[in-house]
């Protein structure tokens, strides 16, 4: 718990009243929101102004961390990806050909405020809720499509439920996981991270949920699985399933597809800078080809559970996150 909040529960049991504390939460949030609200505002005028794009892909921060169950070190990510997409190293074209410079193919409303706003002692319901909401404010301003930057996966969930309920419907997902994050509450919250997906499937949120690269996965998982019809593709069958996974076709007959990448999907070797480690994923190249190969109009996507913490090699996870971001812009951007 930040010195913030734990302020704030100070004042709570010190005869403050409810009243005046839920004021101040309340002006937070409404300025955090008023926030993203003006800066996609503001990126969606010029796109509109400069004509000749479909979709554009629209980089927001979610640097919320503390529903890690190992490791809070996601919370510090978006800037670090951010960063690694602009450092020089490498040029500004992704693999298909897309110059992330042209601001039609990419832009970028900021982070949600999330330490500010816990640190009012606002509780994890309204916090999800303020996570919807700012996802909302982008989607409102065509051409945008928010492409998310985590963070931790219990984001995962209040950005689908926004995605969906705008676009009126339940959506076909590709999620990218060395876990499922189905169980039904970990450690007893309903928003861990090893959660998100099974509040998704709850609230029906999406009409088919793949997900690939799993290789860490009780019998809670698995049976998780089966209750909400999950197509869950394990690393052990990989080599059987591989035609399949390079070949996907999504989204007909929903209303929309989302994409979500857990760094950790990939093989230890190609992204140490995770807070779960687990050894038999995915090369670098098995996720590209899965991405460059997906045939789907993809609404949005997200990229978390980066650990900047946990990083080595001067930065190459950091390096790793800021590709996927790039070549998931390509599929978004049109």
């Amino acid at each position: 718990m930040s010195q913030g909040t734990k302020w704030i529960h100070k004042l709570s049991t010190a005869n403050i009243p409810a009243a005046l504390i839920e004021n101040g939460q309340n002006r937070v949030i409404d300025a955090s929101l008023t926030l993203i609200r003006e800066r996609a505002k503001l990126r969606g005028e010029l796109l509109r102004a400069l004509g000749g794009v479909k979709a554009s892909a629209s980089l927001l921060g979610v640097p919320l961390g503390h529903n890690s169950s190992f490791l809070q070190g996601p919370a510090f990510a978006p800037p670090r990806i951010r960063e690694a997409i602009w450092c020089g190293s490498t040029n500004s074209s992704t693999e298909e050909g897309k110059e992330l410079n042209d601001p039609r193919v990419l832009t970028d409303v900021g982070d949600v405020p999330i330490q500010e706003i816990r640190d009012c002692g606002v509780d994890d319901s309204r916090l999800m809720n303020v996570i919807s909401e700012s996802v909302k404010l982008v989607m409102e301003e065509e051409p945008l499509r928010p492409l998310v930057l985590g963070g931790d996966h219990s984001i995962s969930f209040p950005v689908v439920r926004a995605v969906s309920e705008k676009l009126g419907g339940p959506l076909d997902i590709l999620h990218l996981d060395a876990h499922p994050d189905i169980y039904h509450a970990f450690e007893g919250n309903i928003y861990s991270h090893a959660s998100s997906f099974a509040r998704i499937m709850e609230g029906g949120y999406a009409r088919r949920l793949l997900q690939v690269g799993i290789r860490s996965i009780t019998s809670e998982g698995r049976e998780q699985g089966k209750r909400f019809g999950v197509e869950q593709y394990e690393m052990r069958t990989f080599s059987k399933d591989r035609h399949i996974l390079e070949n996907l076709k999504l989204g007909e007959g929903a209303k929309g597809v989302y994409v979500s990448v857990d760094v950790d999907c990939l093989d230890p070797a190609f992204a140490p800078g995770v807070s779960h480690i687990e050894p038999g994923g995915l090369s670098f190249r098995d996720v590209l080809n899965i991405l460059h190969n997906l045939q789907a109009d993809v609404a949005a996507a997200d990229v978390v559970e980066f650990n900047p913490q946990r990083d080595t090699v001067d930065g190459m996870t950091a390096m790793v996150a800021a590709k996927l971001v790039r070549e998931l812009t390509a599929k978004i951007s049109k």
